[in-house]
């Protein structure tokens, strides 16, 4: 088909063919990796004289080493082997060598469950592979992480005898007539620090007259640091997030946190102790979330269409980020977005609100995708273009349970 025929196709149509091309190149794609398994089955690279195979690769067909290296990886992956005695053993990941047989896996798929399945047990392959089928790798390894969580959060939490002081670390030297600042935070200093830089950082908005934010992020979080500290001086107003004063989320079981055991969940996802929690609970800048707490305002109709800062906090509790299927943004990043849109009656509530970043809350607001609410989880619809079937989804990154029991 010639570039003129592309122009008479429709946006779905030139979409779809975009599709199945690209499937069609990574089912060849694997054909590629099949052959390089057999040279390295049969010792091609000494009977060239090359040290490996992905040296002879990096030869014959121009790639860098690393690439070489990284097809040669993915096809040791995926390829049955051939033991001296003759016998025929299976891939080291038979899920994922079946899908990538069918065009649904990219060679970064594979490295992405390769890596996330050094945490994991063999039967978890089957559910990861099922997971990257609808999503892109970096997802994949989001996923991965939070199952290997799940799968052995019941495991005895390790008693720390002599809990150890944190590693907070901070060093400035004068050169010339700058002051240069590094430091290492530990975790919760650390997220309490993004929290407070993060939206001071934030690229100023485009004009006609000047364009848009020239600064680099560094050149941004720079200043972000210095207009932190006239803050800290003025010590009368702090930024926001999401109309909320900088706070740091706790998010845990009641039980846990009464019975010190377990985990809770930091704004940035990372997790730390209950025996951290109790102590960190009583500091004014850290909320400690219990879900269906009765103190909270969870619903103010149509009083208002921004979120209060109450519903805020329930939605951080129970989105954990950005509920689109598949990102990992943290709640800082996130928008409450109405699902039944304020314009079309929706209220301001718990019940007619997810949490989404910037990028997900511009695409509902713009595309064919859909949010509901289906038992208190924000559950999304895609486009006909994109499954015809137009099955529903969740962000199994951050409720990996919705999908599997682990």
């Amino acid at each position: 088909m010639s570039e003129r025929d592309f122009r008479l196709l429709s946006t779905d149509e030139l979409l779809s063919a975009v599709v199945g091309d690209v499937m069609e190149i990574r089912v060849l794609e694997n054909v590629v990796m099949q052959k390089i398994a057999e040279l390295e089955r049969r010792g091609a690279a000494s009977e060239l004289g090359y040290k490996n195979v992905a040296h002879v690769l990096r030869h014959a067909v121009r790639w860098d080493l690393k690439t070489a290296r990284q097809w040669v990886a993915r096809a040791e992956l995926v390829s049955r082997k051939l033991t001296p005695s003759g016998a025929v053993l299976e891939p080291e990941l038979p899920a994922t060598a079946a899908a990538v047989t069918e065009g649904v896996l990219s060679g970064e798929h594979i490295s992405a469950v390769a890596e996330v399945m050094k945490a994991l047990p063999p039967e978890a392959e089957q559910p990861v592979v099922e997971f990257a089928r609808e999503h892109e790798p970096s997802a994949v390894r989001a996923f991965g992480k939070e199952l290997a969580y799940r799968l052995y959060q019941q495991d005895a939490e390790p008693v720390e005898a002599d809990p150890q002081p944190p590693l907070n670390r901070l060093r400035m030297e004068w050169k010339g007539d700058q002051l240069e600042v590094s430091a290492r935070l530990d975790k919760v200093t650390g997220a309490k620090f993004e929290a407070m830089i993060d939206p001071l950082a934030k690229p100023r908005p485009t004009t006609a007259e000047e364009g848009p934010d020239p600064r680099s992020r560094a050149e941004r979080e720079g200043d972000a640091f210095a207009d932190l500290i006239d803050l800290v001086l003025r010590a009368d107003r702090l930024p926001e997030h999401g109309g909320e004063p900088v706070t740091l989320t706790l998010t845990m079981a009641y039980q846990d946190l009464a019975e010190q055991t377990g985990f809770a969940t930091l704004d940035n996802r990372d997790r730390i102790p209950a025996t951290l929690v109790r102590r960190l609970a009583c500091n004014a800048g850290v909320i400690p979330v219990v879900l269906g707490g009765r103190s909270e305002q969870t619903n103010i109709g149509r009083k208002t269409r921004t979120f209060p800062a109450s519903i805020r906090r329930l939605l951080v509790a129970r989105d954990q980020g950005c509920s689109f299927p598949g990102c990992d943004r943290p709640p800082k990043h996130c928008d409450a977005h109405h699902v039944r849109f304020w314009s079309q009656g929706g209220e301001t509530s718990v019940e007619n609100a997810a949490l989404l970043c910037r990028h997900h809350h511009t695409l509902i607001h713009q595309s064919e995708w859909e949010v509901r609410l289906l038992n208190g989880t924000p559950t999304f619809i895609p486009p006909a273009w994109l499954d015809p079937a137009r099955t529903p989804r969740t962000n199994t990154t951050t409720h990996p349970g919705h999908r599997l029991t682990a």
